[in-house]
């Protein structure tokens, strides 16, 4: 994160105000072509979602360069992580973090024994995908779950990226908090400087407080930013990168009725065609500094 020394006198410059949307610099053209060219090769069906998850762009905005350390939270199959493990190369490292093994449970019915068996076995599986995708054995990858984390992360990381991670998280708080454990070892496995990238479901403020607690998959800009900003982080910009004017959350509708999920319980073909129009979405964009 080299260029992030510079980064608060540039937004100075800029203009750009805590809640302003804006643009951070690119990264050096040379390292946005090779996202774009790792990007360009991947499957047909990984890219027919690029026009919604920007990962080019949104990794850009990040600052993310080869051969840092990032840690990615809740990867999942490997959505990014395809991108991230060739883009970060032979001096780079690659850290998959999935939720506590004790969360899981708590999401009721998908929660099978068939599924737990498989959350028990992610890290493993996930770790010998990323030295795959990495195409280059000098690549480091390695993965966790937040109550599994090591100790001998504390101050190694360059990046941790939360992309659609944090509405369980918050959703589950009460029950075990699982959004603190989070945010505090996020903190502890940053470099000083460190940052954190946010990309998450977000409901405009002017919704119902009760809308926006995880359940229905979003949260509200303004929790984000006080959450960050009590948990010691500095907020340095955000961009409109990933928003989606289209999403209008309305009453009882929660963000799996839209596309990729579309699922929409007792939904008429009318309200379907409506949210597959909509497209994924709203997201807000966030980038936090470690003090």
């Amino acid at each position: 994160m080299k260029y992030l020394a510079a980064m608060a006198s540039v937004l100075l410059i800029q203009g750009c105000s805590v809640f302003s949307s804006c643009e951070l610099p690119d990264t050096k053209k040379a390292q946005k072509d090779r996202l774009q060219s790792i990007a360009s090769t991947l499957p047909a069906e990984h890219q027919a979602r690029h026009i919604y998850r920007n990962p080019v762009k949104t990794l850009s905005f990040f600052g993310i360069q080869p051969g840092d350390t990032v840690v990615e939270i809740l990867p999942g199959g490997g959505w990014y992580s395809q991108i991230l493990a060739p883009y970060l190369g032979s001096e780079g490292r690659l850290i998959g973090v999935d939720y506590s093994f004790d969360m899981f449970p708590l999401f009721g019915g998908f929660a099978t024994p068939e599924f737990l068996a498989k959350r028990k076995v992610w890290p493993q599986e996930w770790t010998a995908k990323a030295q795959n995708w990495s195409g280059n054995t000098g690549f480091k990858a390695e993965a966790y779950t937040f109550s599994t984390l090591p100790s001998n992360l504390t101050g190694q990381a360059d990046a941790v990226l939360f992309i659609r991670a944090l509405h369980n998280l918050a959703r589950f708080e009460e029950q075990g908090d699982y959004l603190t454990q989070a945010i505090t070892e996020t903190h502890r496995m940053l470099k000083p400087g460190g940052i954190v990238g946010i990309v998450q479901h977000a409901m405009s403020e002017d919704k119902p407080d009760a809308w926006a607690t995880g359940s229905l998959g979003y949260l509200k800009h303004s929790f984000l930013m006080k959450t960050m900003e009590d948990a010691g982080f500095d907020f340095v910009a955000e961009t409109n990168v990933n928003q989606n004017p289209k999403d209008d959350v309305q009453e009882g509708e929660y963000v799996w009725r839209l596309p990729p999920s579309s699922r929409a319980a007792n939904a008429t073909e009318a309200q379907k065609a409506k949210y597959k129009a909509i497209g994924e979405s709203n997201r807000v964009t966030l980038l936090f500094r470690k003090k």
